[in-house]
Parts: structure tokens; C-alpha cells; sequence
């Protein structure tokens, strides 16, 4: 049988205590890590897929509720963007730009992801 915690807050014995609601609400429910368009390290990613110069297709393991997550993606020089298009419970398109305006390949990146789940 599998064990369960239930509490209201979590109590350290000198940094203080939170409220298991901002742990659960404030955790990122989805990370990765890429180079040279391939995965690196992850939390609750299946997939990620170098569709074309500069665009990868990232799917989650467990959805969020719906597509009105929020998310963080960054590359370092380029201009990165989550795009809305093709943006799902379960998808999201990684875009990066070089300072031209060109869609261009990112050594390497990263994002979080922050909403409710499924």
C-alpha cells in the first residue's frame, strides 16, 4: 500500500515554514534542458523534436489542465519565444531567432513551465 502525507504546512526548524499550497502552486511542473537540439535533462518531458532550423516541438509527460500555463525559455545569445502556435495541455513550440531575425539552432537552452496539472 502506498503512503500518504497530508499537511497544511511544511516546517523547517530554523529557515521557518510555507504553505503547502505555494510549494504546490509555486513549483515548476515542467524543466528541460537542451544542446545541439537534443534533450539533456528533464522533468515531465517525453519528447523533444528538432522539426526545423531553430524550432523544437516539446511534449509534457502528465498535461496541464489546460493551454493557459505559463512558461520561461531562454538560449543565451538568441532571441528565444514560446510560441502560442501549436501551444496545447500537453505541447509546446520552442523558438529561437538570432539577433538578425533569422530562425537559428541554439547550442543550447533551457525552460520551466508553471500551471496546473491534469
Amino acid at each position: 500500500m502506498a503512503g500518504k502525507i497530508i499537511a497544511d504546512q511544511l516546517e523547517h526548524s530554523t529557515a521557518g515554514s510555507v504553505d503547502t499550497q505555494f510549494v504546490v502552486n509555486g513549483s515548476a511542473k515542467v524543466w528541460l534542458y537542451y544542446q545541439a537540439q537534443s534533450l539533456t535533462n528533464s522533468l515531465n518531458v517525453t519528447s523533444v523534436t528538432d522539426t526545423s532550423t531553430g524550432v523544437l516541438d516539446v511534449s509534457f509527460a502528465n498535461d496541464f489542465s489546460n493551454d493557459d500555463w505559463s512558461g520561461h525559455h531562454t538560449t543565451g545569445y538568441q532571441q528565444p519565444y514560446i510560441s502560442d502556435q501549436n501551444r496545447g495541455a500537453g505541447t509546446v513550440k520552442l523558438v529561437n531567432r538570432s539577433g538578425a531575425e533569422t530562425l537559428t539552432d541554439a547550442a543550447h537552452g533551457h525552460g520551466t513551465f508553471h500551471g496546473d496539472l491534469a
